[in-house]
């Protein structure tokens, strides 16, 4: 099974990049992506609430494919944001919550900001997603995200782009973060494939997941480039943790 954990759509046009759901599953039996963790494409305007909900009605048509994750922008207000989260998990009955401090500029530990979000999230038991990368450092750094996972070490963490996402990245200070904080896994997506193998010996294959960051890169070539890195490195039980059975473990997933 494949599960491709980092994947937007988007309801409406948001540029030369975006997909909607017919578009996300064609790219899927391109690339035999099973399954794929997915979340908004960040819309031009701040407004969130029609892309969550879109989100949830592609989950709906193709149970089976998609994976809902809802996304919360704490510029809407601390009340408001509390009330997204609680839509997405108990009427869209999503996996988790994501926040993207670099798309929505604010720190991802912001004490009167985001961590009264992610208490919320912590409260629903559901999963917490973090976009960490180079592109906005200050605002997502990895010991930021370390700072979070000691606070709440019960809410499972996945690191986004581990510290990725521009030319230059943060993943050794992510995998030192990771190496720390055993509710923190890796998501490999937009980055290099050097620091992906520094990962995965570092930190063993049950810590690191595959994801393509589509429509931003191409699904079917993102595959490719992970079993072209991973025949020979590591052992075919290995493969499958990285390639979607970390993902499957951590969403509680009936195998296919």
């Amino acid at each position: 099974m494949i599960i491709d954990a980092d994947v937007h759509i988007s309801p409406v046009s948001e540029g030369n990049n975006s997909i909607n759901v017919e578009e996300l599953i064609k790219r899927m039996d391109k690339a035999d992506v099973d399954k794929a963790i997915t979340w908004l494409q960040p819309p031009y305007m701040r407004e969130i609430k029609e892309a969550n909900k879109y989100i949830y009605e592609s989950s709906v048509r193709f149970p089976d494919r998609i994976l809902g994750f809802g996304w919360v922008d704490p510029h809407f207000g601390l009340e408001e944001s509390k009330n997204i989260i609680k839509r997405c998990i108990y009427e869209y009955n999503f996996y988790g919550i994501k926040l993207n401090g670099a798309q929505n500029s604010f720190f991802i530990d912001d004490p009167e900001l985001a961590l009264p979000l992610i208490e919320e999230i912590a409260k629903t038991g559901r999963i917490l997603a973090l976009h960490v990368g180079a592109d906005d450092y200050e605002r997502t750094h990895p010991f930021r995200v370390g700072k979070i996972a000691k606070m709440f070490p019960e809410v499972n963490i996945l690191m986004v782009h581990m510290g990725g996402a521009s030319f230059a990245d943060l993943s050794h200070a992510a995998i030192e973060v990771a190496q720390e904080c055993q509710n923190i896994t890796l998501i490999g997506s937009a980055i290099r494939t050097i620091p992906i193998i520094r990962a995965i010996r570092t930190l063993g294959t049950r810590r690191v997941c595959f994801g393509s960051d589509t429509p931003f890169e191409l699904m079917h070539v993102e595959v490719a480039r992970y079993n072209a890195l991973l025949n020979g490195e590591v052992s075919e039980d290995g493969k499958k943790d990285i390639m979607g059975g970390n993902i499957a473990r951590l969403f509680k997933l009936k195998a296919l």
